[in-house]
């Protein structure tokens, strides 16, 4: 199993959010470059495999109530920059999704099993 953790996503990720195309496209594109760097430094290579279970756990940096769904929607730039460094398109993904108590900052934690 791999894991590698990445920050809480930015505000201009969530599906809320009201930006210009323009600066969504580059908060997506950071995210994603952001994933794929940190994969690399965590160890995870290309994957010889054609599936991936991946768990995401979600920190929140505070109390505030959140939707799973915009929560999983802010990750796509993550999602799509660990898929990049897996090499498993992340439509051949098994995900789960589990919520963990708030810590500072926030975290989301990938965890990745390729079958």
């Amino acid at each position: 199993m791999m894991a590698v953790d990445l920050p809480w996503p930015s505000p201009d990720l969530s599906p809320n959010a009201r930006l210009h195309w323009a600066a969504k496209a580059k908060a997506v594109k950071d995210a994603r470059r952001d994933a794929v760097i940190a994969a690399r430094a965590a160890g995870i290579k290309r994957a010889c495999a054609r599936r991936a279970s991946v768990t995401l756990t979600f920190s929140p940096p505070d109390n505030r109530r959140r939707d799973t769904d915009n929560m999983l929607s802010s990750c796509k730039g993550y999602c799509d920059g660990i898929a990049d460094a897996i090499g498993i398109d992340d439509c051949l993904w098994d995900i789960a999704i589990r919520r963990a108590e708030p810590i500072k900052g926030g975290n989301v934690k990938f965890e990745i099993e390729v079958r």
